[in-house]
């Protein structure tokens, strides 16, 4: 592909088992490990992210602000963080989208696959998974991130080898 070849890219919706070759999906539901605790007033959810700061890192958490996104939208570019994963949980119970390639050493826009994320679904990119920046849809959204501090780069920026229109 040219940088003027465009790719039509449709979100499909965030299962876990979609989403698997780029991290997890965190969310309370009966396909994730739970049980009951605090004398059954509380409902556990349990493990349901593998947090990677990497060796020399910590881990962090912050709160991402996103305004919100119009489509159709082109993605022309995309990041990774080699060093350790990056969760993000909407705070906000709004949609919102991914768009995520394999870790492999340079996407190319036939490597994209887009999510639709229901407000009550998180996701966590593993280590090296190729991902758009934030993407809110409808408003200003709020969303919990738990990433990686520590020495050294952990974000690579790419230029893809076209785009593609997220519809």
């Amino acid at each position: 592909m040219t940088a003027t070849t465009s790719m039509r890219l449709i979100a499909e919706p965030l299962t876990r088992e979609a989403f698997a070759p780029y991290g997890d999906v965190i969310q309370a539901d009966d396909g994730a490990q739970h049980f009951t605790i605090n004398e059954g007033n509380t409902e556990r959810y349990h493990d349901l992210a593998r947090i990677e700061p990497g060796a020399d890192g910590r881990a962090i958490v912050s709160i991402f602000r996103g305004l919100p996104r119009a489509l159709p939208f082109t993605i022309a570019m995309m990041e990774r963080h080699p060093k350790g994963s990056q969760a993000f949980i909407p705070l906000s119970g709004r949609p919102y989208l991914v768009v995520v390639a394999p870790p492999a050493s340079t996407p190319t826009v036939a490597d994209l696959r887009a999510f639709r994320c229901e407000g009550h679904q998180g996701v966590n990119y593993a280590p090296g998974t190729w991902h758009y920046p934030l993407m809110a849809l409808g408003e200003v959204s709020d969303f919990l991130i738990i990433d990686r501090a520590g020495p050294g780069d952990n974000c690579d920026i790419v230029s893809l080898d076209g785009n593609a229109v997220l519809e």
